[in-house]
């Protein structure tokens, strides 16, 4: 043992000393003299850094190198494992590049529009052409920032108009509204199923247009078409995705064409997210269906009319996103999968979710094209 209490002769040197006297060869090592172990101990001392500690503290040293190591090989494999993931959906890079994340996001936090007062002046901005999603049927639509279903659906003040009161125009707003509902909005309707709430609203004194109503819903062509007046897919085809339709727009009155009657005008557009009725089907596709419509009331001890009841005196439709030239009184929208039949779009595209011109100014004859949907 040396001065300090440790052995002069490492565990190294005795065995090759042990060795060597079973096979009869060598001497046992000696221990080194004091001036040695001095010249030894000056020479460690310079050699180690300052606070450089020995024996158990190494250990703690080790572990920790063990475990930097142990992190860096868990970084790596996420790493690996984010570079199979870009590999699978590129879009994560390049949405981060060129921040369309970003963007999406501010999209995402953007408050609702202000209800609609009067036409806009120009249609919507452009937005990041996102493809929608069965999470976000919204996403890359101007739509994302409309109002929900019936929400969308905001009334005027009552004023009396047209001979007819104040509590008389209320009533025609309200059921307006239920009937706008009724017709876009349902889902027994949005299913194809008979609109039986809104047709209650129409007054059965005018036959003519009930009975136009009933033979379109019986037998839909290109004259009859309930799409004229209602929303409708067929469920073995289609399925909305989640249960919201976005919508905007305005209504307003003013005076009926002859004295005690009143016009109630509505303008409003829908947006549709539809999937294949199909297992497993994911590709989201929006149809946008824009309408306006005139209902009116009358002065009963004026006109033959029934109260709470309304007149349909014109409407027009456009519908962006559904296949030309059917006539089965569903809407259609194009997905990648479909065959390419039928009609082919044609002419300047026109936004579907330009407010800013009435229908008649926007419409093309024939088949036209959407420049987004």
């Amino acid at each position: 043992m040396n001065d300090e209490g440790r052995p002069g002769v490492s565990d190294e040197e005795w065995a090759r000393f042990a060795q060597g006297a079973a096979e009869g060869a060598g001497d046992a090592p000696g221990e080194p003299s004091a001036r040695q172990r001095m010249v030894t101990e000056r020479l460690r001392r310079e050699q180690d850094p300052p606070g450089w500690r020995t024996g158990p503290a190494w250990q703690e040293l080790e572990g920790r190198g063990r475990r930097g190591r142990r992190l860096k090989a868990a970084l790596a494999v996420v790493v690996i494992a984010g570079v199979a993931l870009i590999a699978v959906r590129p879009e994560l890079l390049i949405d981060r590049l060129t921040g369309t994340s970003g963007a999406r996001e501010d999209a995402r936090n953007a408050p609702p529009l202000a209800a609609e007062t009067a036409p806009p002046s120009e249609a919507p901005p452009a937005v990041d052409p996102d493809r929608p999603t069965l999470q976000e049927p919204f996403r890359g639509s101007p739509a994302l920032q409309w109002a929900d279903g019936a929400a969308g659906i905001e009334l005027p003040a009552a004023e009396a108009v047209g001979g007819m009161t104040e509590q008389e125009v209320a009533d025609a707003l309200e059921k307006a509204k239920q009937f706008l509902v009724a017709a876009n909005l349902d889902p027994a309707t949005l299913r194809g199923e008979r609109p039986k709430a809104a047709l209650a609203l129409l007054d059965p004194k005018d036959g003519e247009t009930a009975a136009l109503l009933d033979k379109s819903l019986a037998k839909p062509d290109r004259e009859q078409d309930p799409l004229n007046l209602f929303t409708r897919y067929d469920p073995a085809e289609l399925a909305l995705v989640g249960d919201v339709v976005k919508v905007r727009g305005r209504m307003w009155v003013e005076p009926g064409a002859q004295s005690g009657q009143a016009r109630v005008r509505a303008d409003y557009t829908f947006v549709y997210p539809l999937v294949k009725a199909a297992p497993g089907a994911d590709q989201v596709e929006r149809t946008i269906v824009r309408r306006e419509i005139t209902l009116s009331i009358a002065d009963r001890r004026k006109w033959e009319a029934t109260a709470g009841r309304l007149w349909l005196e014109s409407y027009r439709v456009d519908l962006a996103n559904s296949a030309c030239e059917v006539y089965d009184g569903y809407v259609h929208p194009a997905f990648d999968a479909d065959p390419v039949t039928g009609v082919t779009p044609s002419g300047t595209p026109e936004d579907p979710y330009d407010r800013s011109k009435g229908i008649d100014a926007t419409s093309q004859e024939g088949c036209g094209s959407v420049s987004r949907s």
